[in-house]
């Protein structure tokens, strides 16, 4: 893999590394470096790479990562046209269905090689995984149609919204093994992404229906209109969390939620849909971004409701779901938010990747690494970021192969 471009004795300093040179050094270097490291053969991906860029050999797969990484795949072979992104997504799409344990049903955790640990708990389906099946398997399918592939995204669909739903409140399970009763939202809202990107693959209304219906009862339950802010959690009987909990909100989920809305508002025509998304944007704007030292600009892992500063440090994929949101208000004339964007995407690259041998998950107030994983998953996140970038013309996209 191509060294990632040093903060210091790189032949482009800092003033001419614009979002144009970063879109170009992803493209055209990361992303196929990236694949080189973590493909592990005809076994998916691993799950992580260590602070010297290698894998460990022995660490089980999670579903979360080869679903993520099915999508990550799918997605950019779809905009590139890249034999080579195409043929690792046809690699991924079957290592995936490894983990299936029943009908719409995939385990959580797997050994390297996709056979079950033998561990109760890595037997778990959990919701927030599966919602990422979905994710990966309708981008797969519109790259790469099939007979199969719909009938295993409606199984696990179907399995979603019987075997992991509260009949009695509508909200999603945490798992089918009733390990976790915290309602949470992040299931909701990647489930509502999951319908949104399958109503863009295919075309079908009634994905449209299903994103509405989730929408409707996250919001319901998670929203808080006080502080025009959502919550993570509730305790079982739906109520805020006490203390510091209950308080908490994580910067990276309000853009997320905001980008999700305006996405369906876009979709459906419907402008009105994306409403709450100003309240989501207000807050983050005025609480969720740092002021002052090494990373002005960035979002901060957790605020809480009342805007005070609970986690002052700065996990990377919050930056992307931050630059997303941005892009999306670009396309809508909001003034500022190209650059705003530009400034985040470049200030990503120059403190996250540049200078490592590879990037890591999170850095303290002063830049220095705190968690220096490469986590896989995360480039479902980066990749999303660039793209969303290059759709609204901010930086370049890939270049489409014939």
């Amino acid at each position: 893999m191509k060294p990632y471009p040093s903060r210091h004795t790189d032949a482009h300093n800092a003033t001419s590394r614009d979002a144009a040179f970063w879109a170009d050094w992803f493209w055209r270097d990361l992303l196929g470096g990236w694949m080189a490291q973590v493909q592990d053969g005809d076994f998916g991906v691993f799950d992580a790479l260590d602070a010297k860029g290698k894998p460990d050999l022995t660490a089980p797969k999670s579903l979360l990562a080869q679903a993520r990484t099915l999508f990550t795949l799918s997605h950019a072979a779809l905009l590139s046209g890249d034999p080579a992104l195409k043929a690792a997504a046809e690699k991924q799409a079957a290592f995936l269905q490894r983990f299936r344990k029943a009908p719409g049903l995939y385990r959580c955790n797997a050994k390297r090689d996709g056979s079950p640990t033998g561990q109760a708990a890595d037997e778990a389906a959990r919701s927030y995984d599966q919602t990422f099946v979905i994710l990966g398997l309708v981008t797969w399918n519109r790259l790469s149609p099939s007979d199969e592939v719909p009938q295993l995204i409606e199984d696990c669909w179907q399995a979603l919204t019987t075997q992991l739903t509260d009949p009695a409140t509508g909200l999603l399970l945490n798992d089918d093994i009733g390990g976790n009763l915290t309602p949470a939202q992040n299931p909701h809202m990647h489930l509502y992404e999951a319908c949104l990107q399958a109503i863009r693959m295919t075309g079908d209304p009634h994905w449209l229906e299903r994103a509405a219906d989730l929408r409707s009862i996250a919001l319901r339950h998670f929203m808080d209109h006080d502080s025009g802010s959502i919550a993570e959690f509730l305790t079982p009987d739906l109520l805020p969390l006490p203390g510091a909990d209950g308080q908490r909100r994580e910067v990276g989920h309000q853009c997320e939620w905001a980008w999700l809305l305006l996405q369906e508002a876009e979709l459906a025509a419907q402008p009105d849909i994306g409403a709450p998304a100003a309240q989501l944007l207000a807050f983050a704007d005025r609480f969720g971004f740092a002021k002052t030292g090494p990373l002005t600009g960035a979002a901060f892992d957790a605020v809480s409701a009342a805007g005070e500063v609970m986690e002052n440090s700065f996990l990377l994929w919050p930056q992307t779901e931050a630059i997303k949101t941005l892009a999306i208000r670009h396309i809508a004339g909001e003034p500022e938010a190209a650059a705003r964007a530009q400034a985040l995407m470049c200030l990503m690259f120059e403190s996250w990747f540049a200078g490592r041998p590879v990037f890591v998950n999170r850095l303290d107030a002063t830049g220095d690494s705190l968690w220096s994983e490469a986590l896989t998953r995360l480039m479902y996140h980066i990749i999303l970021a660039m793209t969303e970038g290059a759709r609204a013309g901010l930086w370049p996209g890939p270049t489409t192969r014939a």
